[in-house]
């Protein structure tokens, strides 16, 4: 069995299997709107979407989970994903999570510590001699599940700030190239509440929130770039850039209302943030080229599409 074919079994070990829904991010809200860089991108990229016009989106707010029952209040990760509809009839892809960076270099290294998290059949709780031996050898990891395990419940899907987590190589119409980090910034700005708050609100209150906020108006986002720097390592998802990175915003999401046409009577809908148009180019991060293999793993067993 291939590796990504455990990492997706080792994923319904701890979420269990549920019918047609992703192994993680089962939960989630789809939306459309548009994408529209601003003047300091283009010099950045030769790439379509950021030369000035706005471009159509497909946008996915999401709960990390793999159940799609778990309440929004629960300590999660989130995710926006973007799909952008190209003028050539190309399409590319923006995945970011609420992390602002991973827990692992490699996919040998996921998967074992996904295993690792796998809850005690007597218990219900993770095994804490193995998240304790997993961490040990890999303290890479610590600042992630720190990050994780500290945030509060968010008050909505429109006040969280998400990361890409992974490096691209950007490169300019004169073929200058540059390695980037994006991150999506909320323009209403970051917000929490309480776990007792949280504890009070519907299971499903960040689904419904956004759903009435988008009613009243778009949200939007602003896209930022951090450019590296000599000894910045793109391939290595778990290590941060130095925030003294020069940050460099090249545009504006815009999420304008719910999309009712996708994840539907059959249509699936799939995000992989290898999907790259000229003028970007891939890491070698082992997480990043990982991706697209287990997605399709997990798209033929939710959908029986197979992937190319």
């Amino acid at each position: 069995m291939s590796v990504p074919e455990q990492i997706v079994d080792a994923i319904h070990d701890i979420n269990g299997r549920h019918e047609g829904t992703r192994a993680v991010h089962a939960k989630g809200v789809v939306c459309a709107g548009t994408f529209t860089a601003a003047p300091e991108a283009a010099p950045l990229t030769k790439a379509a979407h950021m030369q000035g016009n706005p471009v159509p989106a497909t946008v996915r707010f999401s709960n990390g989970g793999g159940d799609p029952g778990t309440k929004d209040s629960a300590k999660d990760g989130r995710g926006l994903a973007v799909k952008l509809y190209l003028e050539d009839g190309s399409r590319t892809d923006l995945v970011a999570i609420t992390l602002p960076q991973f827990f692992v270099r490699t996919a040998d290294d996921f998967l074992e510590f996904t295993r690792a998290r796998k809850p005690d059949p007597e218990t219900g709780q993770p095994d804490m001699a193995k998240m304790g031996a997993f961490l040990e050898a890999h303290p890479e990891a610590l600042p992630a599940i720190q990050y994780a395990l500290s945030q509060p419940a968010p008050a909505s899907y429109a006040q969280l700030e998400y990361h890409g987590i992974h490096a691209f190589n950007w490169i300019g119409a004169d073929g200058e190239e540059r390695w980037i980090r994006f991150s999506f910034r909320p323009l209403a700005g970051v917000a929490g509440i309480s776990d007792e708050e949280a504890a009070e609100r519907s299971p499903d209150y960040l689904q419904d929130e956004i759903r009435e906020r988008i009613a009243n108006g778009p949200v939007e986002f602003e896209m930022e770039v951090s450019i590296a720097e000599d000894g910045d390592d793109p391939d290595d998802p778990t290590a941060p850039w130095p925030d003294e990175r020069q940050r460099i915003v090249v545009g504006t999401l815009r999420v304008e209302e719910l999309d009712h046409r996708r994840e539907r009577d059959g249509d699936v809908l799939v995000f992989d943030p290898t999907r790259v148009t000229d003028g970007i180019e891939l890491s070698g991060d082992q997480i990043l080229r990982v991706r697209p293999e287990a997605y399709a793993v997990s798209v033929e067993r939710r959908s029986g599409v197979r992937r190319s």
